[in-house]
């Protein structure tokens, strides 16, 4: 028997259960937002856990694949004082392969292969219980009705509404990111100062971090607390004046790390929201949700992961149960909300400790989850 399959949203966990699903010989009908696979900046470096991310990939047949493309190197850690004094300088052992980095770019397009996309089909509604399935509405004005859909459409899904009125809260931490690019050329001190993976600095509810990516591209991340509207005096389009802001609230920090700050391009303002820790909901037959969709938490480098593990597990799932596709959801769910529940909490005390008072508590993490 051949189900009516749909997933919404084409990042790491829709597309890893559309490709895991093909591979089982079962196809899926992929709506995306965006125009194309361009159309925005893909984000920052993800590092793909060994039992998470890496396993997903290998229930789609892509590990091998995935670790000629990932950095194992980008593992290194560097934590520096506001005074620019090394705390700690951890570096990976060569065959350390717990959770090495790929750009998100790379990652889409080895997951992407033979799965087709519908680019530029925002769904604006999912209404289940019509009688020939799940409605599917989209802005052109299509509908299409489907055996289950799959929401995989990250914080501010329109298909978490079928099942659950939970909204995304603001959790009081808001993220501004710039990137430099060409490190190694134009900027060699900072790339000495980044060095093979990530440095990051911690101060009084603040902190300021660099993600190494490929090809030279580094991701600068500054977080804090603050009002959500923080930025209402600003016009966040000038870049000279939010780099000003920044550079106010990181005052006396020293000179190489504000430079991460001085250098950048642009600045994009990213808020940071949450789904409630044990986000739930009663099972909706035909429609279930998976990722950020699911249990949006912190972005402490678990949400990819489990989003990616989690659309392998529902494809699996389904592909093995052709005749009773509820209950093989059902099953799904129950085990997902656990995992979920447990990440969620401790992510969301890790960013306590990140953005905290004592900046003592970001470097006893840090201590607590590195490898030695």
């Amino acid at each position: 028997m051949r189900h009516r399959i749909a997933v919404v949203g084409s990042g790491p966990g829709g597309l890893t259960f559309a490709r895991v699903l093909h591979r089982h010989g079962h196809s899926v009908a992929l709506f995306e937002r965006d125009p194309s696979p361009d159309a925005r900046p893909p984000g920052g470096s993800l590092d793909l856990h060994e039992g998470m991310g890496q396993l997903a990939l290998d229930k789609a047949g892509l590990l091998a694949e995935f670790r000629q493309l990932s950095r194992p190197e980008g593992q290194a850690m560097r934590i520096l004082d506001t005074d620019g004094t090394v705390l700690r300088d951890w570096r990976p052992r060569p065959d350390e392969r717990a959770h090495p980095e790929i750009d998100r770019r790379q990652l889409r397009d080895l997951l992407l292969g033979p799965v087709e996309v519908q680019w530029g089909r925002a769904v604006t509604k999912v209404v289940p219980g019509t009688g020939d399935g799940v409605l599917v509405e989209c802005t052109d004005g299509r509908q299409d009705t489907f055996d289950l859909v799959v929401g995989a459409d990250g914080a501010w899904s329109r298909v978490r509404p079928a099942v659950s009125p939970a909204t995304p809260h603001y959790t009081g931490v808001t993220t501004v990111e710039t990137s430099l690019d060409d490190i190694d050329t134009r900027h060699p001190d900072l790339a000495r100062l980044i060095g093979d993976g990530s440095v990051a600095v911690y101060g009084v509810n603040r902190s300021l971090t660099a993600q190494r990516n490929s090809g030279g591209h580094v991701k600068v991340y500054a977080k804090f607390r603050a009002p959500l509207d923080w930025h209402a005096h600003l016009d966040l389009a000038d870049v000279e004046a939010v780099r000003a802001s920044l550079l106010a609230l990181f005052d006396g920090w020293a000179a190489p790390v504000l430079d991460l700050l001085r250098r950048g391009t642009a600045f994009v303002h990213r808020p940071l929201h949450t789904l409630p820790v044990s986000h739930t909901w009663p099972h909706v037959p035909g429609v279930t949700l998976l990722g950020d969709a699911a249990h949006l938490m912190p972005p402490l480098g678990a949400g990819a992961n489990l989003a990616m593990l989690e659309g392998a597990e529902l494809a699996e799932s389904v592909a093995a149960a052709p005749e009773d596709l509820d209950a093989a959801v059902r099953a799904f769910e129950e085990r997902m909300w656990e995992r979920a529940g447990t990440w969620a909490k401790r992510t969301t005390a890790g960013l306590e400790r990140l953005v905290s008072q004592d900046p003592a508590e970001a470097l006893a993490l840090f201590d607590r989850l590195q490898p030695s």
